[in-house]
């Protein structure tokens, strides 16, 4: 994974340092690549000063020890890296009802490479009235693709005069080819496609609110219990799909079983024909093969076609098999390593804006800026200050609290803002909360 993400930063201009333990993996990659490679270990302060942390823009932890990871992104932010994010697999280091690590040891981000792979895959899955873009806020905050069906009390209203939830904020309108940032005299019509802003939990409301017609749940069977396997099924099983999962492994089966609510969890060899074809297979809307293993996860994409699985999605991690994924019959392939590199591509940015992504349309990006002392942004309420034209705050982030503004409320110095923004006018926006 570091190697991979070197060779994408080399590919895009930046000045790179490696750090690794191994001196044969070093030589390796001062060969191959245009970089600075030293050889220590990432977790002891000698090492990270060597390698200039104290100036670094951006440090990536994402050795495959989890608490090196956490303590070298620690270290660095410390030292004097203006970002750090480190990989993490343990899903303990990511549930904030225990313990919150990323604030404890003050990391930007902490990455599972198993979850943004989940994610990837869940975007493929679902059914087009109802997509989940993306996540911000370390999950407290979504953003949802709908489109309207029929007519019904938002079709009939200005956008001022629909009653959203609280922390519910409409973003963008898309009719025809054309996209927007919503403002309050609005109009929506039916075959609307808009973007939602919202916490998890008022996904039933809105979709309620904007007559989503109901589809009958649709059909997932995944093979590969491993922490890819279970995030996708948690995602997937909140919304109403009928999950099942094979794992051949007893014990992490009994595991699978009181982690999951609602997914039937089934102890067998996914890779053995009469298997597939006793789980009726052939029944299902979409098998996705998550084993850890790309020949396996190939080798069961194809027994999946060949039983009659509509859609057949896997995960794949080398590259170079790019060009027989077809020809198998794979319909989707995703990568661990495309979906870090799309997440590290957010973190490359230069003052206090600390991520962006593009949504659907590629005309809007969804920012998240932290506030200065002393910007334009602090001056009053949101009604009052004045935000660049083709700018909306969606949500505002305090001390890890989630909430969408109204606009009497004032955004204060530290405050993480979440904006809805038309690309030519970003530094502007930016600029306004600097």
């Amino acid at each position: 994974m570091g190697s991979s993400i070197a060779e994408q930063l080399c590919s895009s201009h930046h000045s790179v340092t490696v750090v690794d333990r191994d001196p044969e993996r070093v030589n390796s990659i001062n060969e191959r690549y245009d970089v600075r490679a030293i050889t220590g270990s990432a977790s002891q302060s000698s090492v990270l000063f060597q390698a200039g942390m104290i100036a670094a823009d951006l440090c990536l932890a994402v050795t495959g020890v989890d608490e090196v990871n956490i303590v070298a992104a620690s270290m660095a932010r410390k030292m004097g890296a203006r970002r750090s994010v480190a990989r993490v697999y343990g899903p303990v280091f990511r549930d904030l009802s225990t313990f919150d690590y990323q604030a404890h040891f003050g990391i930007d981000r902490l990455l599972s490479l198993e979850h943004l792979t989940a994610m990837e895959l869940a975007r493929c899955i679902r059914n087009p009235g109802s997509v989940v873009v993306e996540q911000f806020a370390r999950g407290g905050l979504e953003v949802q693709e709908l489109i309207i069906g029929q007519p019904g009390k938002v079709t009939q209203s200005l956008v001022r005069e629909i009653s959203l939830p609280a922390n519910v904020r409409l973003g963008t309108i898309q009719r025809a080819n054309r996209m927007w940032i919503a403002s309050a005299e609005d109009t929506l019509e039916v075959g609307d496609r808009v973007t939602v802003f919202s916490r998890p939990e008022d996904t039933a409301a809105i979709r309620s609110l904007f007559n989503i017609e109901k589809t009958p749940p649709k059909r997932v069977v995944i093979a590969g219990g491993g922490e890819t396997g279970l995030h996708l099924a948690r995602m997937l099983e909140r919304e109403a799909f009928k999950v099942m999962l094979i794992e051949n492994d007893k014990d992490r089966c009994q595991i699978l079983a009181g982690l999951l609510e609602n997914t039937a969890v089934v102890n067998d060899d996914a890779t053995v024909r009469e298997v597939l074809e006793e789980e009726r297979v052939e029944s299902a809307d979409f098998f996705v093969a998550s084993t850890g293993d790309d020949e396996s996860n190939m080798m069961l994409s194809v027994g999946a076609k060949d039983v009659g699985a509509k859609k057949v999605l896997a995960v794949i991690g080398r590259p170079d098999y790019g060009r027989i994924i077809e020809r198998i019959g794979i319909d989707v392939a995703v990568s661990e390593r495309a979906a870090m590199s799309k997440q590290i591509s957010a973190f490359l940015n230069e003052g206090n804006l600390l991520s962006r992504a593009k949504l659907p349309g590629g005309l809007i990006s969804v920012l998240e800026v932290e506030v200065a002392e002393g910007s334009p942004a602090t001056a009053g309420s949101l009604a009052e200050i004045g935000l660049p034209d083709r700018c909306l705050v969606a949500a505002i982030i305090r001390q890890d609290a989630v909430h969408v503004p109204g606009a009497g409320d004032e955004i204060v110095p530290s405050d993480v803002a979440i904006l809805i923004v038309e690309d030519d006018v970003i530094d502007m926006a930016v600029s306004f909360f600097a």
